[in-house]
């Protein structure tokens, strides 16, 4: 089953952080079956992670010149996998998949944000078993063996699986629309686009996650609908861009509003166009004594884009609130619901030292990810601050 992204997105960490990715020289049993089990409790809900074999891991990096995986072993590890994935309790079976780079044979393991969490598995391999089952979790780019507090905090996000990751049991297979989800793997240069051309649909839309259930009731996920559907707003009604222009006065006789619907990613982006096509003006002030006019912007196109994506991806799908995006005189208002996460203090909020610890929309953020709109480690606040120091504003 081939792989939502592409090996060169992992390995070069366009997309996937290092925190999300583990590199093994060679099939080691014990210590990858507790990294499968990590990433599937996916503790910061991150949305799981991946398991390259063949790759050497150099302080958290891959090492250079890759050494690849023997092509008279892989199919001997690929089973060994399924088989040691099966001690996991209760059941998960990750995605595996074989791919090359630079002419070398990697196996890939993505581990998914499991929805049946927590998740445990044998303490050690040896024949009696006689350490038992452990949880286990990651913590920057290690995999460690629970304490007893984490494993509350397991328990505790068992009991809410993520808005975007549930099943919608109002919606259809059909629901889903091929030609978007190609767009999609052709944008990000995913291996998956060519199989799409010949696999079955179901089978597809399971390598890509966004489909879940047994096989006589099989339904979408909510993220699979807010990309691959063209009328998202018929099951997440108001998730929608209002962009509304005020700079003549809330009371002006020429307030101007634009409304944008439709998949998440053509929403955002189309909203963020007609922003930069009619709000966005350059300046040019020329100073005596000196040749160069100064060029700046009344606003910083790149805060912008920050902003707006960083409310689209962390706003509550199951809240009927819109994004709304206010342009005044002097400023513009992003609002998005219901606010920060309770993860976020207001003392950090006060210090602008903003760091989540966990994500709202855990695969939306896998999405936006791929679509190389927006990194998800916490840059969006500084990213936007740098933007409008370099703008002068």
């Amino acid at each position: 089953m081939k792989l939502p992204t592409s090996i060169e997105n992992i390995l070069n960490e366009n997309i996937v952080e290092c925190e999300r990715v583990e590199f093994k020289g060679s099939w080691n049993p014990e210590p990858i079956l507790h990294s499968v089990c990590a990433f599937a409790n996916d503790i910061n809900n991150w949305g799981g992670g991946y398991i390259l074999i063949g790759v050497e891991d150099d302080n958290g990096r891959p090492k250079l010149p890759i050494k690849g995986v023997g092509l008279s072993d892989i199919d001997k590890i690929q089973k060994e996998i399924l088989a040691k994935c099966k001690m996991i309790r209760p059941s998960y079976t990750p995605i595996v998949d074989v791919t090359q780079y630079k002419g070398e044979n990697i196996i890939v393991i993505w581990c998914y944000g499991g929805q049946t969490r927590p998740y445990k598995c044998p303490t050690t391999l040896d024949k009696d078993f006689s350490k038992g089952y452990s949880y286990y979790i990651r913590t920057t780019s290690s995999t460690i063996k629970a304490n007893e507090d984490q494993q509350k905090e397991l328990y505790e996000l068992a009991r809410t699986i993520p808005f975007d990751d549930m099943m919608n049991h109002e919606a259809e297979i059909r629901d889903l629309k091929l030609p978007l989800i190609q767009n999609y793997l052709y944008e990000i240069k995913s291996e998956l686009l060519e199989e799409s051309e010949k696999m079955d649909f179901i089978d597809l839309c399971k390598s890509m996650r966004i489909v879940d259930g047994t096989t006589e009731y099989m339904k979408p996920l909510n993220v699979g609908l807010m990309f691959f559907n063209d009328e998202p707003q018929k099951f997440f009604p108001y998730s929608q861009i209002e962009v509304v222009d005020l700079r003549n006065g809330p009371e002006g006789d020429k307030m101007t509003e634009r409304i944008f619907k439709g998949p998440i990613d053509s929403m955002t982006k189309s909203a963020l166009t007609y922003i930069r096509n009619t709000v966005i003006e350059e300046r040019i002030l020329k100073i005596e004594g000196q040749a160069e006019a100064v060029r700046y912007f009344n606003y910083p196109y790149q805060a912008i884009e920050e902003a707006l994506v960083n409310a689209v991806y962390h706003r509550g799908y199951d809240i009927r609130e819109p994004v709304e995006v206010r342009i005044m005189e002097d400023r513009i208002h992003i609002v998005s619901y219901p606010g920060p996460d309770r993860s976020i203090s207001e003392k950090s909020i006060e210090n602008k030292n903003i760091i989540a610890r966990k994500y709202r929309n855990r695969r939306i953020g896998e999405f936006l990810k791929e679509l190389k709109l927006t990194e998800g480690r916490n840059t969006g606040i500084p990213k936007i601050k740098r933007a409008l120091k370099n703008n002068g504003s």
